[in-house]
């Protein structure tokens, strides 16, 4: 009897994708559209999408992807959709987008306008939250719409998530996954829910109660593929739509990380490492712990958010004349650079670098370092530095969260773009002193997604039941223990004391960056 399928969006920064994946976690089939242009930037800093370019782009996937596999039809029995996170958009009381969407990359900020009354902002900074609080209210995208559009948000019924907006046009039901609430609204990540009005913290990404759509748990049917969607897509009409989660949910438990001992790194734009836990904990003060894909455990995070997004910025920069040589070679850009990286020792010859070309919200005034600098250092080793910094960070978070929840983990599972370079595997696994695991495809995030369709429709009993049928160890990346002791001695002697050493030279620096003197 033929394995049943799930036709499967992973819709990303740079690019989407369209996959039928089958029971055993393959793919019979997949189309992918890297983007033209990934976003518009009207001003500085900032990062839109049109409204519907997602959903156009979803359908013209499906539609050659459906006319491939025309015989195989039959077989489709449901539909699912991961997403970026912290993408959105305003709706009108008929559904229709009233701006551009505004990506989790906007840098625009909102003033700080006396929202947040004054008897918590004095609560909050007495706590220590008080910087954080300010960034996250400055980061909310719907308060600089408040303050900067207020007759878009005068009209706006719904502020929603991009998959919430996906799902309703597939299905003409304006609902979503818990586990894509993450981002700036007023969600209760502890409780998995909305925010009640009176909550402490509800003043600072303040949306009200009727403009959020209806959330449900992960597995349930978001509706059924409409007429209209049918239509323009191709998917066979009356198909459900099961509610899963983000990407980054998505990418961690098609990576089998559903253990407390594991972890699932990703190498994607923003490098993050995530654990699976039951008890919620909160990864860092006053950062929540994100909802997972299993509808009973959390997602504490650490993040990079101008990840392997730098690798990128290296190559633009500096490494035209190695395109040049990698096209005459016929390998790619990155393949070419790791094999110019991988005999430089740890360490990249006493180079170090801070990657924060981008803040986070615990040190909104952190930016990039780099230190170490002598006359034998070339461009290969400051490539290098860039990946052990993203590494070397993102240990840095593993560190805190494993005293933050007495958690120990053992072994790491890697995904993203940037987990199919042997090299980095092998970096990461030297840093963290842990096996690095890669499965069978680098599109971890399909594979979760489609796992919980499955599961929905009773294919698997369980995460475990699904993981053991289909995510499949493709190798394994041992450390060497002597690049893990450097490593050791830099993190402990160097890198850990980086961000506390510099934080007065770059709140100062931070001035210029934003225009002052």
């Amino acid at each position: 009897m033929e394995q049943s399928l799930v036709l499967t969006f992973d819709v990303g920064t740079q690019s989407a994708r369209c996959l039928l994946v089958n029971e055993s976690g393959d793919f019979e089939d997949k189309e992918q559209q890297k983007y033209k242009v990934p976003y518009l930037s009207k001003q500085p800093g900032w990062a839109e999408q049109t409204p519907d370019f997602y959903f156009n782009i979803i359908a013209e996937m499906s539609k050659k992807v459906i006319e491939r596999n025309a015989d195989k039809l039959d077989r489709i029995t449901a539909v699912c959709l991961t997403c970026i996170r912290d993408t959105v958009l305003c709706l009108d009381k008929d559904k229709r987008p009233l701006r551009d969407i505004i990506l989790w990359l906007d840098e625009r900020e909102a003033d700080e306008d006396g929202r947040i009354p004054a008897a918590k902002r004095a609560l909050f900074s007495l706590v220590g939250m008080g910087e954080s609080v300010d960034m996250i209210y400055r980061a909310s995208t719907g308060n600089w719409i408040m303050q900067n559009e207020p007759e878009i948000w005068a009209k706006t019924d719904k502020y929603v998530m991009l998959p919430s907006y996906l799902n309703y046009l597939l299905t003409g039901e304006l609902k979503d996954s818990v586990a894509n609430m993450i981002g700036h609204v007023p969600f209760d990540y502890k409780n998995r829910r909305w925010m009640k009005p009176g909550a402490l913290t509800r003043c600072v990404c303040n949306v009200p109660s009727e403009k959020l759509c209806e959330l449900v748990p992960s597995g349930e049917v978001i509706g059924k593929i409409t007429k209209d969607a049918s239509e323009k897509t191709g998917i066979p009409m009356g198909l459900p739509l099961i509610a899963t989660g983000s990407d980054k949910g998505c990418e961690t438990i098609g990576m089998s990380v559903v253990k407390s001992n594991r972890a699932a790194i990703s190498f994607g734009t923003t490098s993050t490492l995530q654990m699976a836990v039951k008890k919620y904990f909160e990864p860092q003060p006053y950062m929540p712990a994100y909802p997972a894909v299993p509808n009973d455990m959390f997602n504490p995070e650490f993040e990079v958010y101008r990840g392997f997004w730098m690798i990128s910025w290296f190559i633009e920069q500096f490494a035209a004349k190695d395109k040049v040589d990698a096209a005459e070679e016929g390998v790619c850009i990155e393949r070419y650079l790791d094999d110019k990286i991988k005999d430089i020792e740890a360490g990249s010859g006493g180079l170090i670098l801070q990657p924060f070309w981008t803040p986070g919200i615990t040190n909104p005034n952190a930016s990039g370092a780099i230190i170490g600098f002598s006359d034998f250092h070339t461009r290969y080793h400051l490539y290098r530095a860039i990946i052990e910094g993203i590494c070397l960070e993102l240990y840095h978070g593993l560190v805190k969260m494993q005293k933050r929840s007495s958690v120990t983990v053992d072994e790491l599972y890697a995904g993203g773009g940037g987990s199919s370079s042997p090299v980095v595997c092998q970096i990461a696994a030297d840093v963290f002193g842990l096996p690095v695991h890669r499965i069978q495809t680098h599109e971890a995030s399909a594979v979760g997604c489609a796992m919980v369709a499955f599961i929905s429709q009773g294919v698997y009993g369980s995460y475990e039941d699904a993981i053991e049928h289909m995510v499949h160890k493709k190798d394994v990346f041992i450390p060497n223990e002597e690049n893990h002791r450097t490593y050791m001695k830099i993190y402990g002697k160097a890198y850990s004391h980086l961000a506390s050493r510099l934080k007065p030279i770059e709140k100062y620096l931070h001035h210029f960056q934003t225009g002052g003197h």
